[in-house]
């Protein structure tokens, strides 16, 4: 299966997994990361935090290229 590399999500789309799928509820609100160079990269940084595996089944990785996991 080919993972989604999590730099290529949109700020929202980022913010939306992290809050609903991972429970990361204490994320600063959107509208305010939108307005700050800083915001992507900080979202981006709490995927780091997420163990592979758990990325993996949510169809994600760290990995800028995409590693792709067996079935």
């Amino acid at each position: 299966m080919v993972l989604t590399p999590v730099v290529r999500l949109g700020l929202a789309e980022a913010f939306a997994i992290l809050r609903d799928r991972f429970g990361q509820i204490d994320l600063p609100p959107l509208e305010a990361l939108e307005n700050e160079d800083w915001g992507r990269d900080y979202l981006l940084s709490r995927f780091l935090e997420i163990p592979p595996a758990d990325l993996a089944d949510a169809g994600l990785t760290v990995s800028a290229d995409g590693d792709t996991a067996s079935d």
